[in-house]
């Protein structure tokens, strides 16, 4: 099947090139890039700064002040950064007995359904977070050790939801396109052979 083998089916090394086709393929390839660059910084910076701080609490005998704090806003960066990219993964926990019974015609059907609902809840979330956003930086809070504004540390928050619901509309959309039933825009539905043993 051509939609099998340009998918990179489940895992395989680097990241596969969209399925999508022209303005779409170019939006999903754009989003996948930043999302492994986000999640590639956001874990190293956290190492390292942990690792900083257990040596100059060893060494010194104080840590630093404000790795705390930088841990913090690496962990929101990280979490909400890996939203999309485990929906691009789908690798979302889903609850499949329904949807496995299924012929494939009405797990297609299904398919759709569960993704466009998901995309609208995920832009509805996008919108929410914005509004609590607003709400702390009106309350002028700072973080006391970097001196940062206390709202700059959620904006990843929006961003993480939105790109998510993008890759939900892509996903709905890949199936609306394709023969296969897709998870994401590049996963097949179905279970790895590992996932069978178990």
């Amino acid at each position: 099947m051509a939609d099998q083998e340009s998918d990179g089916q489940h895992g395989g090394k680097g990241e596969p090139p969209s399925t999508l086709p022209g303005f779409l393929g170019v939006i999903d390839t754009a989003i996948s890039r930043i999302e492994a660059l986000a999640l590639a910084a956001g874990v190293l910076l956290m190492a390292f700064n942990t690792i900083a701080n257990v040596v100059s609490r060893f060494v010194f005998q104080y840590g630093l002040y404000f790795s705390g704090e930088l841990n913090r806003i690496l962990i929101i960066l990280i979490t909400f950064a890996g939203l999309g990219y485990a929906a691009r993964h789908g690798r979302h926990i889903r609850m499949s007995a329904l949807f496995d019974a299924l012929n494939v015609p009405g797990r297609k059907m299904m398919m759709i359904v569960i993704t466009a609902v998901t995309a609208i809840a995920m832009f509805a979330l996008c919108y929410f977070s914005i509004g609590y956003i607003l709400q702390v930086a009106s309350s002028g809070r700072i973080l006391p050790a970097l001196q940062i504004p206390v709202h700059w540390i959620y904006l990843w928050v929006p961003v993480g939801f939105f790109v998510t619901g993008v890759q939900y509309a892509l996903t709905t959309v890949k199936n609306i396109t394709a023969r296969d039933v897709y998870l994401s825009t590049h996963v097949l539905e179905g279970y790895e052979e590992d996932e069978r043993e178990i």
